[in-house]
């Protein structure tokens, strides 16, 4: 499978231009700076996927705010002082939310709000499209209902096309529904060149890695549990979840675990993309830290062995805040072997 040099280990910079009070000024002059990006170099990663929620760059209305551009730009500017690359993300744009999915179906059957993501595109892509040797460009965070997978994939070609109109040579990332999931990439168009990345998202099993969490339709705030649980423990243990984040155990022998789990899941999307000539990356992975710190680390093992054997890129969920920072210091005891296994 083609590797995609460049972006094979890194970082999410996840809460700081997505999934926040964007009118907080001091938020955003503070919390990520240039110090944050060089310990991310240091720390070994090629480079970092920045969520941008359209609210940064837009009203409600549609009037633009220019001016926080500035915030993207200086994050690429120190990308490339520090030698990172950078994907700039569209984490939610007019109209679609992928934490807010169940209000956005009108998004899927509104030409108005298809064109305004497609006019923020236009617009990213003449501003950052020329500088394609640092950036890359992913076209919208977790499609999340799988029955909008054909609509979607129509609106993505056209995204596609749009930007091919402005750069040629930048890579654009696009990943499918169920909230990117790796039995998604199947259902993606064929490439249109060979610039064109699929990406997945992997928080499996998610009652290991969002145990607790609130957010979770079906998920006791109160449930905790260890890491090596088999495929099938797992599934019979998460029926109070959505299908939506479970049924993906199903494609796997209810009797794996640990690596041998994350190979067997990745199995399917990786000959996909070998057969299509596309790199495969996972664009977000990592464990709430509500697990305990040494089972996070041993996850982390796992999935890390399976990246590396099958020669797909990611980038960890999160540098800091937002429940999974590495940052933050419920992971003081096992940053080191974290940062090993990025």
């Amino acid at each position: 499978m083609r590797k995609w040099i460049g972006f094979e280990k890194g970082i999410n910079l996840g809460g700081w231009l997505s999934q926040w009070d964007l009118t907080d000024k001091e938020h955003l002059e503070t919390f990520i700076t240039e110090a944050d990006i060089q310990q991310i170099r240091e720390m070994g990663a090629d480079h970092v996927r920045l969520p941008v929620d359209y609210s940064l760059l837009e009203e409600e209305d549609g009037t633009p705010k220019d001016e926080n551009f500035i915030y993207i730009d200086r994050c690429l500017e120190w990308c490339k002082k520090a030698g990172l690359h950078m994907i700039l993300d569209l984490h939610k744009t007019a109209g679609y939310a992928f934490d807010e999915a169940n209000d956005c179906e009108a998004f899927f059957e509104s030409e108005a709000l298809q064109e305004r993501f497609l006019c923020l595109w236009d617009k990213l892509a003449a501003r950052y499209g020329q500088e394609p040797d640092f950036i890359a460009l992913e076209l919208l965070n977790e499609i999340v209902n799988p029955a909008v997978s054909d609509i979607w994939n129509a609106l993505a070609a056209r995204a596609i096309e749009r930007i091919r109109r402005i750069t040629k040579d930048t890579y654009l990332v696009v990943g499918g529904t169920r909230y990117n999931s790796v039995m998604s990439v199947k259902a993606l168009l064929p490439p249109p060149d060979e610039k064109i990345v699929y990406t997945f998202h992997c928080y499996e099993p998610i009652l290991f890695t969002h145990q607790g969490a609130y957010w979770v339709a079906g998920m006791p705030e109160s449930f905790r549990t260890g890491c090596l649980l088999s495929a099938g423990a797992c599934l019979e243990q998460s029926k109070m979840l959505d299908s939506n984040v479970t049924d993906v155990l199903k494609t796997v022998p209810p009797e794996v675990q640990g690596t041998d789990f994350f190979l067997a899941l990745f199995r399917e999307a990786v000959a996909v993309a070998e057969e299509r000539g596309v790199p495969l990356y996972c664009g977000e992975y990592g464990v709430i830290d509500l697990a305990s710190p040494e089972d996070a680390v041993q996850w982390h093992q796992a999935i890390h062995e399976a990246f590396v054997q099958l020669g797909i890129g990611r980038a960890v969920w999160t540098y800091k805040a937002l429940d999974f920072g590495w940052m933050d210091a419920h992971y003081n005891s096992v940053r080191e072997q974290l940062i090993h296994l990025m």
